[in-house]
C-alpha cells in the first residue's frame, strides 16, 4: 500500500508598505503579484491589500499578505491597527524626491513603536530606494551613504528597485521573507543560498476590510 504524501504546511504572514504619498508602494506591489505596471493609479485610499503564495519547498506554502498604507495615513491613530501582527516591512522612497527619504526615518520610528516580534525586537524592515530607472537625488545616489544609513537605522537591507522596470523587485521581496523565516525558525542561515526554492503558484487581489 503506497504511503500517504506529506500534508503540506502553510504560513501566512502578513507584510507593510508603507512610506510618503506618490513614492510607488501600489506599483511595487502590483508588480510583485501580478508583474504588471501603470503609470495611472489611483492614490490609495486607506488600506489595500494583495495576496503573493509561493512554494517554499514540496511540503510548505507561504502566503504574503501584502499592506499597502496609503501615504496620508502616516503616523494617525489607524496604523496601529493596520500594523498588527505584521512581520516585516518595506519601507518605500522616491530617489527623485529627496523629501521622502527625510521621512524615512519617521516612518521607522513610527513603525517600532506599533508592531515587535513575540521577542521585542523590531519587526525586518527592508528600505527600497524606487524609481531607480530616474535621475537620483541626495544620499540615492551615494550606495555607501545608504549601506551606511541603514545599518544606523536598524533595517534589514535596502534595494534599489524599479517597478517600472522590474529592477529588484524579487530580490527585495525574497530577502524579506529569508529574514521573517529565519525569525520564524523555518529555515537556517544555510538555506540562504537555495534561490530555487521560491516559485510563484497563484496570486489574488482583495480589499483591506477597514
Amino acid at each position: 500500500m503506497a504511503s500517504l504524501s506529506p500534508e503540506k504546511r502553510e504560513h501566512l504572514y502578513k507584510i507593510l508598505v508603507i512610506g510618503e504619498l506618490g513614492t510607488g508602494k501600489t506599483s511595487f506591489i502590483k508588480r510583485y503579484v501580478h508583474q504588471f505596471f501603470s503609470q495611472n493609479y489611483r492614490a490609495t485610499i486607506g488600506v489595500d491589500f494583495a495576496l503573493k503564495v509561493l512554494n517554499w519547498d514540496n511540503n510548505t506554502i507561504i502566503r504574503l499578505q501584502l499592506w499597502d498604507i496609503a501615504g496620508q495615513e502616516r503616523f494617525g491613530n489607524m496604523t496601529r491597527v493596520y500594523y498588527k501582527e505584521a512581520v516585516g516591512a518595506f519601507i518605500v522612497f522616491d530617489v527623485t524626491r529627496s523629501a521622502t527619504f527625510d521621512a524615512v526615518d519617521k516612518w521607522k520610528q513610527d513603525l517600532d513603536s506599533k508592531v515587535q516580534l513575540p521577542n521585542g525586537s523590531p519587526i525586518p524592515c527592508i528600505l527600497l530606494a524606487n524609481k531607480c530607472d530616474q535621475q537620483k537625488q541626495g544620499i540615492a545616489a551615494s550606495p555607501d551613504k545608504m549601506n551606511e544609513y541603514v545599518k544606523e537605522h536598524g533595517f534589514a537591507g535596502w534595494f534599489e528597485t524599479s517597478a517600472k522596470e522590474n529592477v529588484h523587485i524579487e530580490e527585495a521581496a525574497r530577502a524579506l521573507v529569508n529574514k521573517i523565516l529565519l525569525n520564524d525558525k523555518l529555515i537556517s542561515t544555510n538555506d540562504l543560498g537555495d534561490p530555487d526554492k521560491f516559485g510563484l503558484e497563484a496570486t489574488i487581489i482583495a480589499r483591506s476590510p477597514y
